[in-house]
């Protein structure tokens, strides 16, 4: 029978520890109603002693977030008394409060970090968790740095917090130290005692990322008993990060038969989540990551592409449906072969070439690969127009196919702290449109000018830049994400100056739109 395993999301307080990820207090919401949309069991919303601010914004999420919820709401706080009551008055307006204490258990902790003895830190660790008991019935007692402890004092702190009230225990890899045959065996003989003990009491693991083992360690915990897994979305944390939520949720459901456990998050919220984390804070996920990457679905390969068109499960494992995503991406590339090529052409209403028409189109998309770095929708139709016109062929279902998109000619955008604007010069067909407006930003002045020219309602949802290459010559890949009418669309680009890859990615976006409306008209 599968078991439950409890989600603690803690984005919001090991996450937010990032340098320069700071959030504010509306960000912290907007996160905290996605986390809840997610379906974790229990958000860390901070840590309310730190600040003024982190406090506040804690107490907020626990009125607006946790009132009228079965989700848990809790912070950290140091085995002190001003934290304890600091996390208490900033989360009991939840429904579910819990109070979370972190003390050291490894010798490095107690003699270098406290310069106490063991059982100076251990009765600290008693008083506070006796005292959080008075104000709450829920109390988590986190043995910091418990991978490198001495087992047996380490066991002896969890058997006092739990005799002195505490109703979960976390049992953190605090530097990323363990690996999981070790980690995954201590976990076994700690759950062997504390079911024992009190088997009322969930049994947690909170593991860093340091030598690259955070999910898998928390794997191995969760095989040999863990009932609660502590994670942040998209890996983010201190350092290296901590354990990232979505590998941890998406490996229990992928392998059921391995570890027969589950977890209540709606996996379909993955990928919404995932982007809200990195746009509010302004980290990149590493485009290769697991799940969440931009790359996770995305094939260039031609052997993958083959193979997945005539069975998705030659090369996925996971639907990507099942995290929020439409599809598989097959990314046209000079790898892609024929299969994959013919494939998006018929996806495009495209699909009545002979055998010897197809082979003069695939080598002028090749030839076109050889110049781009990726293939777009729009170009294809581009692709079939010009061939049809070498050949002095009327085929009105290509004609003037180029006439549909658009191409930026020129621009110009003007930088101040009043009134940043921007002028635009685009080409449709054989017509040149010019566009100008003025904006929040330069960005905000560029895009407003170009939805002027295109006559297209569209809603700038996501904007991301980061730098691909370095010195004078450095590439900047512009990503954005577009609203219209209801649908997502997905667009980048990259060039030297940034404000020509923003242009470029939201042409792309444009012409996706415009492909999607042309081929609902040959549907």
């Amino acid at each position: 029978m599968s078991r439950k395993i409890w989600v603690f999301d803690t984005t919001l307080r090991d996450g937010e520890q990032v340098p320069g990820a700071k959030l504010n207090l509306y960000e912290k919401l907007e996160v905290a109603k996605q986390l809840k949309k997610l379906q974790v069991d229990i958000i860390e919303a901070g840590f309310p002693s730190s600040s003024a601010g982190d406090f506040n914004a804690v107490q907020e999420i626990a009125k607006q977030i946790g009132q009228n919820s079965n989700i848990m709401i809790t912070a950290l706080a140091r085995a002190v008394k001003g934290d304890i009551d600091a996390v208490y008055e900033s989360v009991r307006h939840a429904q579910n409060p819990l109070i979370h204490i972190v003390l050291g258990t490894s010798n490095v902790h107690v003699e270098k970090k406290f310069g106490k003895s063991k059982q100076q830190v251990l009765d600290l660790g008693v008083e506070a968790v006796r005292y959080a008991k008075t104000l709450l019935p829920e109390v988590q007692y986190s043995t910091e740095d418990a991978s490198r402890a001495d087992f047996e004092y380490l066991w002896s702190t969890i058997e006092a917090m739990v005799k002195a009230g505490a109703t979960m225990i976390n049992v953190p890899d605090t530097v990323g130290f363990a690996e999981p045959e070790q980690f995954g065996s201590m976990i076994y003989k700690i759950n062997d005692r504390l079911k024992n003990l009190n088997d009322q009491v969930l049994l947690s693991v909170h593991c860093h990322n340091d030598l690259g083992m955070a999910t898998a360690n928390t794997l191995a915990a969760i095989k040999n008993g863990a009932d609660k897994v502590e994670c942040t979305v998209n890996g983010i944390g201190e350092r290296a990060g901590n354990a990232a939520l979505e590998e941890v949720v998406m490996a229990l459901k992928t392998r059921p038969e391995v570890y027969g456990a589950h977890t209540d998050i709606v996996t379909t919220e993955i990928m919404n989540t995932s982007r809200m984390v990195s746009g509010f804070m302004g980290l990149d996920v590493q485009v290769n990551k697991a799940i969440t990457g931009e790359n996770a679905f995305a094939h260039s390969s031609g052997i993958h592409q083959d193979g997945l068109i005539k069975a998705r499960e030659t090369y996925e494992i996971i639907n990507p449906a099942d995290i929020g995503l439409d599809d598989m991406e097959l990314v046209l590339t000079a790898r892609s072969g024929r299969h994959a090529v013919k494939t998006m052409f018929a996806k495009l209403g495209m699909n009545q070439f002979t055998d010897e028409e197809f082979e003069v189109i695939f080598a002028e998309f090749l030839t076109l690969a050889d110049t781009k770095k990726e293939v777009y929708d729009h170009d294809l139709y581009v692709i079939v127009e010009n061939f049809y016109k070498q050949r002095s062929k009327h085929n009105e279902q290509f004609n003037s196919y180029s006439d549909q998109f658009f191409k930026l000619i020129d621009l110009q955008v003007i930088i101040n702290s009043e009134f940043p604007s921007a002028n635009v010069k685009l080409q449709r067909g054989e017509d040149i449109f010019t566009g100008s407006a003025v904006g929040s930003g330069p960005i905000d002045a560029l895009y407003s000018a170009m939805t002027e020219v295109c006559k297209l309602d569209i809603q700038l949802k996501q904007y991301d830049i980061r730098s691909v290459s370095r010195g004078k010559e450095a590439l900047g890949k512009v990503k954005i994400q577009v609203e219209y009418n209801g649908n997502m669309y997905i667009a980048k680009a990259s060039d030297t100056d940034i404000l020509k890859a923003s242009a470029y990615a939201y042409i792309n976006a444009i012409n996706s739109i415009i492909v999607e409306q042309l081929v609902t008209k040959t549907t």
